[in-house]
């Protein structure tokens, strides 16, 4: 990464632990995208919920050169309650993400032919 991670964390308290956690996950990117610029991420528990337990929410910005990449995984769709199963889901998703950009840069994804669409009946 050209830049420093940055790590930011909402309506919770800062964790060590955690931020460790994110350094590890952020390292191991390079191996998918040789090119990364930055890597922005946000912990957040929501206030919204208060019939369940807290629920975690990581978003993942990624900078590669001509493309900005965004993971961002609402709670409401996929809740989290273990924040670190939090950062391994949005990990996860930002590395498929990083693969599938690879591919397309190197053109190893299959575009496919349309079909022409058939005249029906008009002049």
């Amino acid at each position: 990464m050209q830049l420093p991670l940055q790590v930011t964390f909402r309506g919770m308290e800062p964790s060590a632990a955690v931020e460790q956690r994110i350094r590890e996950r952020s390292e191991k990117l390079n191996r998918y995208h040789d090119r990364i610029i930055s890597c922005r991420v946000v912990v957040e528990t929501p206030h919204r919920h208060h019939h369940q337990g807290k629920l975690f929410h990581v978003r993942i910005d990624l900078t590669v050169p001509q493309h900005e990449l965004v993971v961002n995984r609402e709670p409401e769709h996929k809740p989290h309650e273990d924040i670190y199963v939090a950062i391994r889901d949005a990990f996860d998703a930002a590395q498929r993400q990083l693969e599938d950009l690879s591919r397309r840069q190197q053109g190893l994804v299959k575009h496919h032919e349309t079909s022409p669409v058939p005249n029906q009946g008009r002049s």
